[in-house]
């Protein structure tokens, strides 16, 4: 069995146990992490950063995570719209006035946030070289008519999310995406999580390592060995292009599960965090292909909100529970890829029946 590092409360065994039996198979190197309120629970980690296995995975390493930066992004706009600073019910050309053009001067932030402003792609061929260009990337969106009525049906928006949600915020703030969560979210919180990965952070980067299929999916622009290269470090991408680990995906997300508090810090009022789970689609999502109940920057089912990075990343948090479950791993699969994640926040559940049993057993 696979060696497991760090530390966990006995009754989240089985997460450790888990994440072994994911060494085992399909994953290179992995952490996890669970939070209970603002508790760390299980904070854990193994395998190596390199297909032959030399490397070991360290506490400290952190990789890209893909979509589930759109978490992080999220937050921010959360966290603006509870400081009274970002109207989530205004038109988006309130911030941005260049939006209003092509028919958008009705299209809504909340739009934005629930990927229903109809803006899921550009219409011109976008290659990594045009993302690099913020502004002119920024114009081409603000320039286009949307693929539908916004507001009236959902579409997956992957690449355009972090830059329709971002310009807002750095109309509003005068600051990047990136530059306002490092100053206004992880570092109060301590989290090592980077939207733009300073070159000090290189050398504790894990590569991603290609899923056996190929490099990336037929038509996208990015591909695992675009997001190993300094270039896209450096770049800060608002939708794919964050770093971390388990641990710091799970000490900001936690924010949302402890009532906007964490160890002291308060980014957000207990009201502030209900608003991830303001539903503002629920039906088939057009690029997904798959229902979906989206929220305000996050999938929504019941009391839960969570997302996760293409290749196999995820983050869940409970609102009823006060828990949130992250993990991150270097190796993408894209067929399945999420059931390595999806057990591991099985087996946190576990955890939590397991500590309400040994609870009434008392």
């Amino acid at each position: 069995m696979a060696e497991i590092h760090g530390t966990y409360d006995p009754r989240f065994s089985k997460v450790a146990e888990t994440l072994a039996d994911s060494l085992d198979g399909d994953d290179v190197g992995a952490c996890a992490a669970v939070h209970v309120g603002d508790e760390p629970v299980v904070d854990i980690w193994g395998g190596h950063l390199d297909e032959a296995r030399s490397l070991p995975w360290q506490r400290d390493t952190i990789t890209s995570v893909w979509s589930t930066t759109k978490t992080m992004t999220a937050l921010c706009a959360l966290i603006l719209a509870d400081r009274g600073d970002l109207d989530l019910d205004a038109p988006v050309a309130r911030y941005w006035p260049e939006f209003a053009a092509a028919g958008k001067h009705d299209v809504l932030v909340r739009h934005l946030l629930g990927h229903t402003a109809g803006l899921p792609d550009w219409d011109e061929p976008t290659t990594l070289a045009d993302m690099y260009a913020w502004s002119p990337a920024t114009s081409r969106l603000a320039a286009q008519t949307p693929r539908w009525e916004p507001g009236t049906a959902a579409g997956y928006h992957s690449l355009t999310y972090g830059f329709l949600i971002g310009e807002v915020v750095r109309r509003l703030t005068g600051r990047s995406l990136g530059t306002f969560f490092a100053e206004e979210v992880a570092g109060p919180l301590g989290a090592d999580f980077h939207i733009g990965v300073p070159a000090e952070h290189d050398h504790r980067v894990a590569p991603l390592l290609a899923a056996p299929d190929g490099d990336k999916p037929e038509g996208f622009a990015v591909g695992v060995s675009d997001a190993n290269t300094a270039a896209w470090r450096r770049d800060g991408n608002p939708a794919v292009g964050g770093f971390g680990n388990a641990r710091s995906v799970g000490v900001v997300q936690s924010v949302l599960a402890s009532g906007g508090t964490y160890r002291g810090v308060r980014l957000l009022s207990a009201a502030g965090c209900e608003r991830a789970l303001e539903e503002q689609f629920h039906g088939e999502d057009r690029l997904l292909g798959t229902p979906i109940r989206w929220g305000l920057g996050y999938r929504v089912e019941g009391r839960t909100c969570s997302w996760g990075g293409w290749g196999g990343s995820l983050v869940l948090v409970d609102l009823d529970l006060r828990m949130t479950v992250s993990y991150v791993m270097n190796q993408i699969l894209w067929e399945d890829g999420y059931s390595r994640g999806l057990a591991i926040v099985m087996a946190a559940y576990d955890g939590v029946a397991a500590g309400s049993q040994h609870r009434q057993n008392g």
